[in-house]
């Protein structure tokens, strides 16, 4: 409900906070006092129209903020999680205008557009009045209106899910009848594409292992080429060139003519020729190149690697990387793309048993739908009677006795089906004997309409979304009689959710648990509005006002007596 309204600086409210109680609230005062600014203000709030001319003289901007506490599990909670916007107990909705017409709107202090805050409005406060947009009168509400009368939730819950069962099947239906057509299209493409990969086989990672391997291979290759060029060096293949033994053992030889003979050894003349220090070096380096030839052949021998290994390894990748090129796609896909492949050729080979089976599924779905919403059907009929003998109880006292309300069920065509079932549900009046029933908004005038809101909000406040409704001049051009019957039926609704309600009448302001009364006043040249909360001897005396005019009698203050006799005790 709507606990706190705070204004600033809107038309000829300068600052004002009010406070609101569950039950009826009545607002009152003399025409032109400024009833209208409060529910501009609130209108301002809850995301309606900004215009600059709502801001006060004198002032840079208007604010209006007001707080509401939902009830437990309301749709509006839904809104905010899908926002987030956060909201404990209590939902903050504030709006900002400034001079220039630009305005800013909050939820809890966040910032929101005012769409959002539009839609978060209609959710918290309803306005009937002769010239706000009623709810009622929106066709599209209607069924959900007569559910809540009288339509067991559960059966709106089956209908619901069957629908939804039923929407799946013909998904996957639709699904696999375009795959089938698809993969016949594709036919041969298919075939093709996954013969290749099954040739092919590609297998996870494999990539990734065929580069290390060729990597290995490569470094192995030009190791055994750095052998193999070291030991050609030491023997060469052509025998006309010298190799390097060779060449030392001709020098030896060559040396060994100049060596004196053996006998001459053991002079010491002879002991440090500089031949035979060469001759030794001879002899250590042909056993060092001998060594160094035996140790090249056996790293040639163990370094010997088939190069077809190589080339294997090479085509391997090479075949991998174009065949990924040509489809499009990584290499390590292949092997998720030749599974999807066969697939899809297996689902085109067996698609038509599946689809057979999916087609039965949708039959079955559809059936249990049709049956879920014609149980649904003939509640709503059976709601209907109930709700049209409701409503008209209600209409006589409030001066519609030739009035005719009618609840009017009639089938959808089957495009216009949905989760709600397959019925339009429609609200029409008749007001006068021989006229054809027709549409709420268009055929009863602003004060017919408004008493027959009334009527209906009385019979249909116990399933009510909205947890406030605001009434505007609702017993306008009515009196006597029907006024007290407006004033019972409004503190009926009041019984089940919050109700302000802003009224001329004295036998409607008697009814309120909570009394507002509005009033101008003059200060330097500056009207203002202000608004008091009444107790019990204020509000006998506003009432006395409202029955005598400007000047109040005795008589009009014990007629006050004889309005609030009996009622409940205001709430001050």
């Amino acid at each position: 409900m709507l606990t706190a309204l705070s204004i600033r600086d809107v038309v000829l409210i300068e600052r004002l906070d009010l406070a609101f109680d569950h039950g009826l609230t009545v607002l009152t005062g003399e025409t032109g006092a400024g009833k209208s600014i409060l529910l501009d203000s609130l209108g301002l709030a809850l995301g309606a129209r900004a215009e600059s001319g709502l801001v006060r003289g004198g002032a840079e901007q208007a604010s209006v903020t007001a707080c509401f506490t939902p009830p437990d599990d309301h749709a509006v909670s839904a809104v905010l999680d899908e926002h987030g916007l956060t909201a404990e107990d209590e939902i903050v909705v504030r709006r900002v205008l400034t001079r220039d017409g630009r305005s800013r709107a909050f939820v809890n202090d966040h910032p929101v557009g005012v769409g959002l805050l539009r839609r978060i409005g209609a959710l918290l406060v309803e306005v009937q009045g002769q010239h706000e947009q009623m709810s009622l009168a929106d066709p599209t509400s209607h069924a959900a209106l007569l559910d809540a009368f009288g339509v067991a939730a559960a059966l709106r819950q089956t209908v619901a899910l069957t629908w939804r069962a039923w929407r799946d099947a013909l998904g996957a239906l639709d699904k696999a009848r375009t795959a089938i057509a698809a993969a016949e299209r594709d036919e041969d493409y298919l075939r093709h594409a996954l013969q290749e990969l099954a040739t092919l086989a590609p297998r996870n990672d494999e990539e990734e292992h065929l580069a290390r391997e060729r990597q290995r291979l490569q470094q192995h290759e030009r190791r055994a080429e750095a052998i193999a060029a070291a030991l050609s060096e030491l023997t060469p293949r052509d025998r006309r060139t010298a190799g390097p033994a060779a060449a030392l053992r001709a020098a030896s030889r060559a040396l060994q003519r100049l060596t004196p003979s053996s006998q001459h050894a053991a002079d010491p003349s002879t002991a440090a020729n500089p031949a035979d220090q060469a001759l030794a070096a001879l002899e250590r380096a042909e056993e060092a190149v001998a060594e160094t030839e035996t140790l090249l052949t056996r790293l040639a021998a163990e370094s010997d690697v088939d190069p077809r290994l190589l080339e294997q390894a090479e085509e391997r990748l090479f075949a991998l990387r174009a065949a990924a090129r040509k489809h499009g796609i990584a290499v390590t896909d292949l092997p998720a793309l030749l599974d999807t492949l066969a697939a899809r050729l297996a689902a085109l080979e067996s698609g038509a048993a599946e689809v057979v089976a999916l087609e039965q599924a949708a039959r079955d779905t559809k059936d249990r739908f049709l049956a879920a919403a014609a149980d649904l059907s003939a509640a709503r009929v059976t709601a209907a009677g109930k709700l049209q003998k409701a409503v008209a109880r209600e209409l006589p006292p409030l001066r519609l006795d030739k009035a005719r309300f009618f609840a009017e069920v009639a089938p959808l065509p089957e495009a216009a089906w949905g989760p709600a079932g397959m019925d339009q549900v429609r609200f029409l009046i008749a007001t006068n004997p021989g006229q054809d029933p027709g549409p709420l908004a268009r055929v009863a005038s602003g004060g017919e309409l408004s008493r027959l809101m009334l009527a209906m909000k009385v019979v249909l406040s116990a399933g009510s979304a909205v947890p406030t409704l605001v009434f505007d001049e609702v017993d306008s051009g009515i009196g006597g009689a029907t006024a007290a019957a407006v004033g019972e039926r409004l503190a009926r609704v009041a019984e089940q959710v919050q109700v302000l309600v802003v009224t001329h009448s004295p036998q409607v302001a008697a009814r309120g648990a909570a009394h507002l009364r509005v009033a101008k006043s003059a200060a330097r040249d500056r009207a203002a509005t202000l608004v008091d909360r009444l107790d019990p001897i204020a509000r006998r005396e506003e009432i006395a006002r409202m029955l005598a005019g400007e000047t109040v009698t005795e008589a009009a203050r014990a007629a006050a007596d004889d309005l609030l006799r009996g009622q409940k005790p205001l709430l001050v």
